[in-house]
């Protein structure tokens, strides 16, 4: 026979977990990250203002900004070029997976449904129904001798 093991005890205190209870953020929480956000959006638009006032005081910087931009915007497109093609690929596999793999489990499903449903119809019409009939037979037959039982017993002193 074993004992238990025994239990260890820790001496320091640990905080509690976190409890699962919490969806989100505070409303404080919120309130800080909306402001956040604020002040980004307000530095990002006043940035782009003071680049475009400087890219109007120096043409010669403004070429060359625009001539890595548009470099950038050609890489991007042949990005998104890839990126269609890759989707028209995926989007043809999917297309022969549900007319090849998916449509004829769907059709084996149904020949099986209709398999069963004929089944449950031979069932009925060919047992269920003779039981019932011969059950409700035997039951007014039963009736019947209970009533002649009843009627018998007029008859008969005890």
């Amino acid at each position: 026979m074993t004992s238990p093991p025994p239990t260890v005890t820790h001496s320091h205190n640990t905080p509690p977990a976190p409890s699962s209870d919490a969806t989100g953020p505070t409303e404080g929480q919120r309130k800080a990250i909306l402001i956040g956000a604020a002040v980004v959006i307000v530095l990002l638009i006043l940035g782009g203002l003071a680049a475009a006032f400087w890219l109007v005081q120096n043409p010669a910087q403004a070429a060359s900004v625009r001539d890595v931009f548009i470099i950038f915007m050609a890489l991007e497109f042949m990005l998104i070029g890839v990126a269609l093609v890759i989707l028209m690929v995926q989007l043809a596999v999917l297309t022969n997976m549900l007319q090849h793999e998916i449509k004829p489990i769907l059709q084996s499903t149904t020949e099986t449904l209709n398999t069963v449903r004929g089944t449950t119809a031979f069932l009925s019409e060919n047992l269920v129904d003779p039981v019932i009939k011969m059950n409700a037979a035997l039951a007014a037959l039963g009736q019947v001798a209970d009533t002649l039982s009843v009627f018998g017993r007029f008859g008969r002193k005890k």
